[in-house]
């Protein structure tokens, strides 16, 4: 089996969805690797890396000639897989919410497109778990950069010219993203309290030595739904809970908010009231951005100062940290095709359960539940 990983071409995109360690094992399997000149060096991986790794090295259209599986961190323009065997896997994440149009495209073009971000969150499939693994490098640089861009110092200093009060860092969803921040936060010296939609994450933030910030007075909302994503907040709950948060976020130094709900635009959290409401030289770090955001008046990649107050995000946060995003996803994408490797036939062959739930194009359609209509 040849695998193909072209050079990521979006806008901003520094990671590439395969290192010579998966270089190595992929070929260890039997499968023979070819690798797109200069795909790794925004990640600090050179071409001699890879050839060193026994990959073969060279322009788009001689790796992708005869590719069954192509691996990409983002969906790859059809454009680009010119040449790739018939029916050819293509594994990357692939936005298909956003992006229906391309997605519909590789089904014309007979590809079976597997969506990494589909994997379902299953035991066995932790490994393969591409959101997990990037998330958990999106909570870190946001604390980092936010840190970064405070104009006073994390941890509580104690000096003979005086004392330096901790920062106050208030971490808004406690997914994968949210649980880093906090640790990162309490790390740098923070005083830090979160809150979450799912009752749940209450003792994973005592456990991370944060304080919880919940709502009480609202009985019966969860907030949690399949695969322990977090659901739409009820109206009831959101009227609660912005009245909580805006008392709290008044007396905060920091606030990173995380809140993402799969194949929706993300919820608003934070008003221009409630930022209004901050001390002058606060920060607002907002890793959902790119999904239209938590927080009223973020832009991407830009930093906006409203009420004192500075706004910041990032459209792809682990692309920030290219190296070890890199190293990671690629261990996802190797640990799930190594996963259904089947000797035999030389090749990976999917299950129901895992399969049915990442692919979304085979046999020249859209098989997804989740895409149709």
């Amino acid at each position: 089996m040849r695998l193909a990983v072209p050079a990521e071409r979006e806008n901003g995109e520094s990671r590439i969805a395969a290192t010579p360690e998966t270089v190595r094992k992929f070929i260890a399997l039997g499968a023979s690797v070819a690798v797109e000149t200069g795909a790794g060096l925004s990640a600090s991986l050179s071409d001699e890396d890879f050839r060193a790794a026994g990959a073969e090295v060279a322009p788009l259209p001689e790796v992708m000639r005869g590719a069954q599986v192509v691996l990409g961190v983002q969906a790859p323009d059809p454009a680009l897989l010119a040449g790739a065997a018939a029916g050819a896997w293509i594994v990357a994440t692939l936005d298909p919410f956003a992006r229906r149009e391309r997605i519909d495209a590789y089904a014309a073009a007979g590809f079976e497109a597997l969506a990494m971000e589909f994997m379902p969150r299953i035991t066995r499939a932790q490994s393969m778990d591409v959101l997990s693994s990037q998330s958990n490098l999106s909570g870190y640089k946001a604390v980092i950069e936010a840190a970064n861009l405070y104009g006073r110092a994390f941890p509580l200093m104690m000096t003979a010219a005086g004392t330096v009060s901790a920062a106050r860092v208030f971490v808004m969803g406690v997914g994968v993203a949210g649980l880093q921040a906090i640790a990162t936060a309490r790390r740098l010296g923070a005083q830090v309290s979160a809150t979450d939609v799912r009752s749940a994450t209450r003792e994973q933030i005592l456990s991370l030595g944060a304080k919880p910030v919940f709502v009480d007075s609202v009985a019966g909302i969860e907030g949690e739904g399949a695969g322990g994503y977090a659901t739409e907040m009820s109206p009831e709950y959101q009227k609660a809970q912005a009245e909580l948060v805006s008392a709290h976020i008044a007396k905060q130094d920091i606030v990173i908010t995380t809140a993402l709900i799969p194949g929706r635009a993300a919820p608003r959290l934070v008003s221009d009231a409630q930022i209004a409401s901050m001390k002058p030289g606060s920060v607002v770090f907002d890793l959902a951005v790119a999904q239209g955001g938590n927080v009223e008046g973020a832009v991407a990649d830009e930093v906006v100062e409203r009420h004192g107050v500075k706004i910041m995000g990032f459209a792809n946060t682990p692309a920030r940290l290219p190296a070890d995003a890199s190293a990671l996803y690629a261990r996802n994408l190797y640990n799930f095709l190594s996963a259904f490797w089947d000797k035999e036939v030389g090749k990976p062959v999917l299950d129901a359960e895992i399969g049915d739930a990442v692919r979304l194009t085979r046999g020249g359609r859209v098989v997804s539940e989740r895409l149709a209509g």
